[in-house]
């Protein structure tokens, strides 16, 4: 077999980037179950342990994860890729590997739960300060939170849960002209929806746990480089990947990788290295299995959410909803720049009655599960407020856009006739 051909089309990558197999050899993706790997020299060992370009130690590489990382780099139409144990994983190491004590981050306020506890909480305390701005604000305001000290502008495609359309370019724009890269989070979108590198976004992340994997599987995460920012225009401001690294033998990663290596192998070398926060072989490999049929699953995601969506629009029981892709939503204009075949699988709304009404409802599903997770091939259902987002205070949880009666709908792959006659019971009940 040759290699995935770069020019062919997203479904195809989904099937064959990453991995050819040789004449005779497995048709899927090896687990490679090893920590180490077994050498004939002393020299090739130390060649490694100056700069592990390859399988040497599990913590490094590992060749399963290698090809998973670089589908999803061909997937998102980057240079290359780094899968992480988590989704938060992959958010604190793309921060860290641009950012010390004494700087700061953009980010928008309407972004995970738990990404905005690691920003406002977690990094506040080792002295990098999160700046928070709305989503909506104009240029002007958004550019005077910008300081000097800032190393980045962080956004979500699709906001988990609040469902607010990242507007890519307004921000990448608004980035560039303060010599920052955009990163964005594309795990509701995925890149079958959605390929910020294409909008301007310079790394990219993914929690891929969700829709990547599909199947409640296995956690996961992942970090992509667009290749595109150049470090070297700003050696100051990105000291981390223009100057020595004194930890790895003094090598500058800009002269030695260059834009299209610099990032991930910092990332790698030095962040992985210390942390440790490596997907295990057989997470890789089922992470892989979803890949295949990303393509498959995420048109009928999009299908079921928005029938859901416009029946809920015309229930009595039902106060508000909220769907980037319902003709009407205040994100619709910015879902159909960015998104135009289908936005996510994730519905949100509140049932008249408040909190116990939601309560009630959710209680009364029999085909969806009351479950942490999103973004699985079976329907899930959870109240944000109470859970995933309980750590915030009011006012964050406003700032977010989790109102006390959302309930966050994830919609499976399930016959959308059976989803929807789900929905219509739980609700007579109420």
């Amino acid at each position: 077999m040759q290699p995935c051909n770069p020019n062919a089309k997203l479904e195809t990558k989904c099937l064959h980037a990453g991995y050819t197999p040789k004449n005779g050899g497995p048709g899927t993706v090896p687990i490679v179950q090893s920590t180490t790997y077994r050498f004939d020299s002393t020299e090739k060992v130390a060649e490694l342990f100056d700069m592990p370009m390859e399988p040497m130690y599990s913590r490094f590489a590992n060749p399963t994860c290698d090809a998973v990382e670089q589908k999803i780099a061909a997937l998102e139409g980057g240079v290359g890729a780094m899968l992480t144990s988590s989704g938060q994983a992959a958010s604190l190491l793309s921060v860290l590997n641009l950012c010390s004590a004494g700087d700061s981050i953009v980010s928008v306020s309407t972004i995970y739960g738990g990404t905005v506890n690691l920003f406002g909480v977690t990094l506040k305390r080792f002295g990098i300060e999160c700046i928070w701005v709305d989503p909506l604000a104009d240029e002007e305001t958004i550019s005077q939170a910008i300081k000097p000290n800032t190393k980045l502008i962080f956004g979500e495609t699709i906001a988990n849960p609040a469902l607010t359309v990242f507007d890519i370019e307004k921000f990448a724009k608004i980035a560039h002209a303060h010599q920052i890269p955009l990163i964005v989070d594309n795990t509701f979108a995925t890149p079958i929806l959605c390929r910020p590198i294409e909008f301007g976004a310079d790394i990219v992340i993914h929690s891929t746990t969700k829709y990547m994997d599909g199947h409640a599987n296995c956690v996961g995460g992942a970090i992509v480089d667009s290749g595109k920012f150049d470090w070297t225009q700003y050696p100051d401001k990105f000291p981390g990947l223009c100057t020595p690294d004194e930890s790895y033998h003094g090598v500058t990663y800009t002269e030695r990788f260059g834009l299209g290596g610099a990032f991930i192998t910092k990332a790698t070398v030095q962040l992985m290295r210390d942390f440790g926060a490596i997907p295990a072989p057989m997470n890789a490999y089922l992470l892989n299995v979803g890949l295949e049929t990303l393509h498959l699953r995420m048109p009928q995601h999009c299908a079921n959410a928005l029938a859901v969506a416009q029946f809920a629009q015309k229930h009595p029981k039902i106060a508000w909803v909220s769907y980037p892709g319902l003709e009407g939503d205040k994100y619709h204009a910015l879902a159909q720049k960015y998104m135009p075949k289908g936005t996510c699988g994730v519905v949100t709304f509140g049932v008249k009655g408040g909190r116990q009404a939601a309560e009630t409802f959710m209680a009364g599903l029999k085909l969806a599960s009351i479950a942490t997770h999103v973004a699985d091939a079976k329907t899930c259902v959870l109240h944000p407020a109470s859970s995933t987002h309980r750590q915030l205070t009011e006012e964050e949880l406003a700032a977010a856009g989790i109102t006390p009666d959302l309930i966050r709908l994830s919609c499976g792959i399930e016959a959308t006739e059976d989803l929807i006659a789900d929905v219509d019971q739980a609700l007579a009940a109420v």
